[in-house]
């Protein structure tokens, strides 16, 4: 994999509702929380061939609403599309929220096993601190144990987990996924420390792919949305 690189873009109002699902929010006073949406015309190739038809995704009108469509085939270059979080929100976030359906599982795809490490979703949460980058990879696989933790990378300017957010199930099913941001952070790279200096939440990035089993992979994002 590639690391990661800036993210650049926009962040807009956009409106969608699915089931949700992972997270029980509880605003105070049953007030709803402050929160903004993230516009997909504004994702932007981060990772991979930049324009022309080897960038496998684009953005459809459906009956469902405006979708973020991925539709890799056999021997593409993975591609990972990304958004950046403006300055002044970085470190108010509090949680994000998504969702996303399958349409199309990479065969045998695995990511806790090398060689095997394509998702037909995934979404990546990227902070940063000076020239560091920390990346929290959530993927819906083919056959990853749900829950796990695989692929950890610890260097000088990248520390990586990728997190088994979802494997398997029927495919075409919409689950809607919430992450405590602030939270998530420091279990994975502050050692459960609740008082540790999370860096700014700089941006998100999707990819779906299929390189590493040679197969096709197919997902749909929609409704990213960030709260405080």
């Amino acid at each position: 994999m590639v690391a990661p690189r800036a993210y650049s873009a926009l962040l807009v109002l956009f409106i969608g509702a699915f089931p949700t699902r992972h997270g029980a929010e509880n605003p105070p006073y049953n007030a709803p929380a402050p929160s903004r949406t993230l516009d997909l015309l504004a994702f932007r190739p981060v990772e991979g061939p930049s324009s022309g038809p080897a960038v496998y995704y684009h953005v459809a009108e459906t009956q469902e609403g405006t979708l973020l469509r991925a539709d890799y085939k056999p021997g593409l270059e993975t591609v990972a599309m990304g958004i950046e979080i403006p300055e002044q929100f970085r470190q108010k976030i509090r949680r994000i929220r998504w969702s996303w359906r399958a349409r199309t599982f990479p065969v045998g795809g695995d990511e806790c096993l090398p060689g095997r490490g394509d998702s037909a979703a995934s979404v990546r949460l990227a902070f940063k601190r000076g020239l560091k980058w920390y990346i929290l990879k959530y993927v819906w696989t083919t056959q990853s144990p749900l829950g796990a933790v695989c692929d950890r990378k610890r260097t000088l300017l990248l520390a990586r987990d990728t997190i088994v957010l979802e494997s398997g199930g029927r495919p075409g099913t919409w689950l809607r996924e919430v992450v405590d941001v602030r939270r998530a952070f420091i279990d994975h790279f502050a050692d459960g420390d609740p008082e540790a200096d999370v860096p700014d939440f700089v941006g998100v990035a999707v990819m779906t792919d299929g390189d590493q089993t040679r197969s096709e992979s197919a997902a749909d994002y929609t409704a990213f949305e960030i709260v405080f």
